[in-house]
């Protein structure tokens, strides 16, 4: 047996046997018994060493070499060099590239998720093969299905898989070959934001190419709402993946951050998903332009309505073909505003905005006037059946119908409040100093017209606001400061010197008084606000306010506790041009519009804040207006964008058409005689005298989806206890109430 002659393991032997001598004297002084059981372990019962019979005996070296020829050594060299590696995995047939990190072994390529599991939302299924077309098929190459991750599949509603599956058909090319865009106009409250984060998730981790389908995407968003879009993809994924959010900092480390964000490369990029504002997005466009995003999703997307602006501009030049806009209200005042957003998600498929205009727009709108022909009208139908064919292709629009299945009811009641006399007598003042129907007349819309236009709107919400105006004696105010009481300063709210103050005043102290219902009011001015304000002071009702001056990070620290059943908070005010768009107030149940905007679609978003997922109690919704003054006139012209809407995008056949586009001129007016200008121009056929004598007839103007003035009634048809106690303050009440305890099948 050969052993090694080191000196290390020399010292090592030496000490073993000095050891095995102490082993043996001990041994020697144990009793004659206990060294019976003692049995030496490295040796049999026949005294030899034990070996392990897999143990082959050690060989002599020599210093001599196996090959002492050159040529025999080169041939041995070569012999081994020409054995290349192999994994040791039987049967192993997968790539040794260079990139290849790990091994994988072979076998069929499979989906992230089991397409056949209860419940599970199929977006792609590969086609069926027969059993020749499967053999000659390469199994490196086999599409594979998409199946949405279970963890969001399993909280999404029936309309929210449809939602789902339409979004990933378009942006995958597979509705219109060669267009990767989409426009999801769901209505305010069915989860366009759960169904798009559902999207981003399922193309960031699987295709049918067995990869991710893309490597980024973006969320641009209202800034408001920024904070928002993080806070739910972290409620919805849990952690699966960072988002980055910027909602703040120096231009230097937002560039920072941007760059960092299009210099991410790879299967697995730590933030894959970017959610920005729209002025963030405007101020720092540069910096995004240098790479490619897989996806952009624009939030709250009827701000690109106007394709001459920088905002719009910047996104278009985007390096993305996929391109999702969410609009609760994709059409808002014309059609040429609905064919930017159409021509910013797919381009071309509508034609240049001249040809748009020439074929589409000018003869829908020829077509829905009152005073058309009946040649126009029947080319303006055959043209929006044409556009709709066009459009609804990538364009899906569910109703808040669907609510009605999940939300308690939602009462909206349209309040017309008389002026007082304070009020009547600074508006007729100022139609004859003003003069703005002659400037009307005459076809011309100045600076001045339109300054009279807020003039008028704001003395409808209270004389306050016109006070200084009256004081310096501008035009339309001279003298007007007569009228005012003795003694009136504009430091302290007097409610009773407004129609729309004294109705909110009563609204507030029933509700506070009655139940613990919480109320938002909304206002397009910041100065109704500061009366608001002043309002709550007085009653000691404790409130929170959101306009533009408050910082982004703040806001959503504000509708939290807001929304908090512990908080101590009765009123939020909000200002709808700050905070009308996306923000969850579920915390209130009862919403305020005290003034009307021209765009429907601010009024409509303002008015969903309450009505939402969350929702727990009845809602009521209340809209007031100054009767027979500009106030409703704008609500006419909000009636006839919605009619407009409801036929290109609601797809609605039998929608009135509710006024002539002359008698939207007839701004400057009063009617001190009318309960509601507008109840008498929908010319109603189910009213007496203003009660409600009959259901109505089919077909007629109250069955239509914007005239659904379902109650016109006086005091003995109101519904809402909170109202019956305003009837005191001598005002007039038309309700535009629209309720959904049929569709739900309450009685």
């Amino acid at each position: 047996q050969r052993r090694s002659l080191a000196p290390s393991q020399l010292a090592k032997r030496k000490a073993g046997e000095e050891d095995e001598e102490e082993e043996e004297e001990e041994a020697a002084r144990r009793p004659p018994a206990a060294r019976k059981r003692q049995k030496p372990v490295s040796e049999t019962e026949s005294g030899e060493c034990y070996r392990s019979p897999f143990r082959k005996p050690l060989a002599q070296l020599t210093n001599r070499p196996h090959c002492l020829d050159s040529s025999q050594h080169e041939a041995f060299i070569r012999s081994i060099l020409s054995k290349p590696f192999k994994v040791p995995i039987p049967n192993y047939k997968g790539p040794l590239g260079l990139r290849a990190l790990g091994i994988k072994r072979a076998g069929l390529r499979s989906p992230l998720h089991d397409p056949f599991e209860e419940g599970a939302l199929v977006l792609y299924e590969p086609p069926l093969l027969s059993a020749h077309d499967q053999l000659k098929i390469d199994k490196d190459k086999a599409p594979v299905h998409v199946v949405v991750d279970p963890v969001l599949s399993r909280v999404l509603r029936p309309h929210q898989r449809e939602g789902v599956k339409f979004l990933w058909d378009c942006v995958t090319s597979r509705r219109i070959p060669g267009s990767h865009g989409c426009i999801m106009a769901d209505e305010m409250g069915l989860g366009k934001t759960l169904q798009c984060i559902t999207l981003m998730w399922t193309l960031l981790r699987q295709s049918p190419d067995c990869k991710p389908e893309i490597e980024k995407a973006m969320v641009v968003s209202p800034s408001s709402l920024v904070r928002n879009w993080y806070n739910e993809v972290e409620k919805w994924l849990g952690g699966r993946i960072q988002p980055l959010a910027i909602d703040g900092g120096s231009k230097e480390e937002i560039d920072r951050k941007l760059v960092g964000f299009m210099n991410q490369r790879g299967l697995r990029v730590p933030s894959p998903i970017l959610i920005i504002s729209y002025e963030t997005f405007r101020l720092h466009a540069e910096a995004l332009q240098k790479g490619s995003v897989g996806l952009v999703i624009c939030d709250e997307g009827h701000r690109l309505k106007n394709s001459e602006n920088q905002t719009y501009q910047a996104l278009n030049s985007l390096n993305t073909p996929r391109r999702v806009l969410i609009s609760g209200t994709p059409i808002q005042n014309d059609l040429l505003e609905y064919f930017s957003l159409v021509h910013f998600v797919n381009s071309g498929i509508l034609g240049t905005a001249q040809e748009f205009k020439r074929h589409f727009e000018i003869p829908i709108l020829k077509g829905r006037d009152a005073d058309a022909s009946e040649a126009e009208r029947h080319k303006g139908e055959e043209r929006l059946k044409e556009l709709i064919s066009i459009v609804n292709r990538c364009l899906i629009r569910r109703t808040s119908d669907i609510l009605s299945k999940y939300l308690p009811v939602k009462i909206e009641q349209v309040v017309c409040c008389r002026l007082t006399p304070l009020q009547a007598e600074l508006y007729k003042n100022f139609l004859k100093q003003a003069k703005p129907v002659e400037e009307l007349k005459e076809g011309k819309i100045s600076v001045s017209s339109l300054s009279s236009i807020t003039s008028l709107k704001k003395l409808c919400n209270h004389p306050a606001l016109i006070h200084d105006k009256c004081v310096e004696e501008e035009e339309g105010f001279m003298g007007a400061l007569d009228l005012f009481p003795a003694g009136y300063s504009t430091k302290s709210v007097e409610p009773q010197l407004s129609g729309k103050m004294l109705v909110l005043d009563y609204i507030l102290a029933v509700t506070k008084s009655t139940s613990n219902d919480k109320v938002v009011l909304v206002s397009n001015y910041t100065q109704t606000l500061d009366l608001f304000e002043k309002l709550c002071r007085n009653r000691r009702y404790l409130y929170v306010r959101l306009d533009g001056t408050m910082s982004i990070k703040k806001r959503a620290k504000v509708v939290e506790r807001f929304n908090s059943p512990s908080s101590p908070e009765f009123i939020f005010m909000l200002s709808s041009k700050a905070g009308g768009c996306g923000l969850n107030l579920i915390g209130a149940n009862r919403l305020v519009m005290f003034d009307p905007d021209w765009n429907p679609a601010n009024d409509e978003q303002a008015m969903a804040r309450v009505w939402r997922d969350g929702q727990k109690k009845t809602c009521y919704i209340y809209r007031l207006l100054s009767t027979g003054t500009i106030e409703e006139k704008i609500f006419q012209r909000q009636t006839h964008k919605k009619a407009l809407s409801s036929c290109v995008v609601d797809e609605e056949q039998d929608v009135e058409r509710h006024f002539s586009l002359g008698e939207l001129k007839e701004l400057f007016t009063l009617n001190e005689t009318t309960t509601s200008d507008t109840h008498d121009k929908i010319k109603c056929r189910r009213c007496v005298n203003g009660h409600q004598v009959r259901p109505p007839p089919e077909g007629s103007d109250c069955t239509s989806d914007l005239s659904q003035w379902n109650h016109c009634a006086d005091k003995r048809g109101l519904q809402d206890s909170v109202l019956k106690a305003a009837w005191d303050a001598a005002v007039t009440f038309t309700f535009h109430h629209h309720s959904h305890e049929e569709q739900r099948g309450i009685p």
